[in-house]
């Protein structure tokens, strides 16, 4: 039986959506035809839609009786999760041919990795690039020659940008092809005892070089539960993948088997045949909010309050903040990945990974069950692992008892009775907060603000010895349309230093902290921004900030009459919008969305 609290945050995200959901699924109909796409197109059209060609694709596309797949492909060698995927389109198209039908790479999309630009200018263009994807995606799409949609990437702006882009074709069927993860290397918790000890000058750049790249070390995605992962695993829950595609890693058999199935099963379920499963029909309100709760649920990315919201107004459905926490109390944290634990991903997909969370979620009411998947009606497929058998895949139920409960436990025995994201209100403005990782003595902190306008600024603080104090760390002019919303993960170091020395501490920022949000308690995404004229443009230093992630409250205890005089700070002259292509970006900053409305320049 469904939780009659999920049924009735699910009830008032439909109400609230009900026109523009209408509106959505219009405009989906509207473009669909009758038999294969391009058969609408003129003989000029068709002739330079398969030019290039071999005599056997050809006859099959002129004949239009057959399914014509197009691949969407993120690919690059610089990222090691999306370097496996440049075998990807051959794999994609003897699997078509197989079963009669063509594949085309129709595009490429950009595919930047937040690893590379962390601390960076070139991390101001992080957030717009998953609006540039899926504009890419668009154009890959708007050539009509396509029968159904496969989507290969697998990393932090690059899945909710290729989905964004697809939604606006939502009359074709999508499925999510991804290339796993990398094996595991130097331990998480090893890795940042390095970042600290570096950070406190006790080892030098050679050790803490030696130590990244014995955890960065190969093909696939970083096996911590950030952006990257908690995509993969919103995908399941969300019925877009072959079951159990999630955590394969690149290069085994099970990967490539994996491939296969993903292209034969669009090559079935096109308008062409009787198990016609358009994209649109499958994103909708129950298919938004499984997603949401399996983030919770696993304790996954900040960055998703941010970017399912994007996701969810393009298919019509609108959510908001307030939906995320009231999910958040009623889910149950049934895993422990770093850095909500030691473990990597490869550790969760070995002790049971998503196919026992989706149904040990469904088995407690916590998941919507009466949905459509690319696999089929129902969301028990993803309840099923994926077996080698005679050259292809079978599935089996998956294990019903954690190969670990350290790292993976059922709804009913949780590692804590919320998900542990939080909206924070106050005269401040609405924020969320993290803290599945976050102790629960260092959930509250009232203290002195000492505030930033970059992070190098409170590096330099912190290396003049200038934080050794209890303190509420304000790092402002970092939102959308300052510049672009980068993640601050470089200030995780710092202020996890100053906490385990003892001092209380918090950060608060109108930008975003990355998937790998940690112990230290966060305010971030605050909303409205400094350069929107939001309340933290008010703050100076010393006044007493209160973080209270129990309470759900974010406040200057400023008295209200001084408050009500102040005026904004200036943003200053010291951060440039030159350099690194941030002058081509100027047009998405004046037209972002607040983070709150998902970010977009749409």
């Amino acid at each position: 039986m469904t939780h009659p609290a999920l049924t009735a945050i699910t009830q008032r995200i439909t109400e609230r959506s009900g026109d523009s959901r209408r509106a959505y699924l219009q405009r989906i109909a509207d473009m669909r035809g009758d038999g294969p796409l391009r058969g609408g197109l003129s003989c000029s059209n068709l002739a330079h839609g398969y030019a290039a060609c071999d005599d056997s694709d050809k006859q099959r596309l002129k004949l239009a009786e057959s399914a014509n797949i197009a691949i969407v492909n993120a690919y690059n060698d610089m990222l090691s999760a999306h370097q496996p995927l440049g075998e990807y389109p051959n794999i994609v198209k003897r699997a078509a041919h197989a079963l009669g039908c063509t594949a085309q790479v129709a595009g490429g999309v950009p595919a930047m990795c937040d690893g590379v630009t962390q601390g960076t200018a070139g991390m101001e263009l992080s957030l717009f690039s998953r609006d540039i994807i899926a504009g890419a995606t668009a154009i890959a799409l708007s050539h009509n020659m396509f029968d159904g949609a496969l989507l290969l990437g697998v990393c932090d702006k690059i899945v909710p940008g290729l989905l964004i882009g697809a939604l606006s074709f939502g009359h074709l069927p999508v499925i999510f092809v991804p290339a796993g993860p990398m094996t595991s290397g130097l331990g998480n918790k090893e890795k940042a005892a390095v970042r600290q000890q570096f950070a406190e000058g006790k080892v030098g750049r050679d050790k803490l070089l030696e130590a990244e790249s014995a955890a960065y070390h190969g093909k696939g995605t970083c096996t911590f539960y950030g952006t990257a992962n908690s995509n993969q695993m919103l995908l399941e829950a969300m019925g877009l993948h072959v079951p159990g595609a999630a955590f394969e890693p690149p290069g085994t058999p099970l990967r490539e088997q994996l491939t296969i199935a993903a292209a034969q099963r669009l090559c079935r379920i096109t308008a062409l045949g009787r198990d016609y499963t358009p994209l649109a029909e499958i994103v909708d309100e129950k298919c938004i909010v499984n997603a949401i709760v399996t983030l919770l649920a696993t304790g996954g990315s900040t960055n998703h309050s941010i970017h399912w919201i994007a996701i969810a107004r393009a298919a019509g459905v609108i959510i908001d903040w307030q939906d995320f926490s009231d999910l958040s109390a009623i889910t149950p944290l049934v895993a422990r990945i770093y850095p909500n634990g030691s473990a990597d991903v490869n550790h969760f997909h070995a002790a049971g990974g998503t196919a026992f969370v989706i149904r040990s979620l469904l088995d407690s009411g916590l998941l919507h069950e009466d949905v459509n998947t690319v696999w089929g009606p129902g969301l028990r497929h993803y309840g099923q692992e994926p077996r080698l058998t005679g050259g292809g895949i079978t599935h089996v139920e998956g294990t019903a008892a954690s190969g670990d409960l350290d790292v993976l436990r059922p709804a009913d025995k949780p590692f804590d009775n919320e998900g542990g994201l939080r909206l924070l209100t106050g005269n401040l403005g609405r924020s969320v907060i993290k803290v599945s990782a976050v102790a629960r003595q260092h959930r509250v902190v009232e203290a002195p603000a000492r505030v930033f306008h970059n992070q190098r600024e409170l590096e330099h603080a912190f290396e003049r010895g200038e934080l050794a104090q209890d303190l509420v760390a304000v790092v402002r002019f970092q939102g959308p349309r300052a510049n672009g919303m980068p993640e601050l993960h470089k200030l995780t170091p710092y202020l996890g230093l100053l906490q385990d020395r003892g001092y209380k501490v918090a950060l608060v920022t109108d930008g975003r902290m990355s998937g790998a949000s940690g112990k230290v308690p966060a305010a971030i995404h605050l909303t409205p921004e400094a350069l929107a004229g939001g309340p933290i443009g008010k703050i100076r230093d010393g006044d007493i900030i209160r973080v209270d992630a129990d309470t759900g409250e974010l406040s200057a205890l400023v008295p209200a009459d001084e408050w009500q005089a102040r005026t904004q700070v200036e943003r200053g002259s010291q951060h440039s919008d030159f350099g690194t292509g941030r002058e081509l970006f100027s047009h998405m900053r004046r037209a972002v969305s607040d983070a709150e409305s998902g970010a977009s320049v749409f």
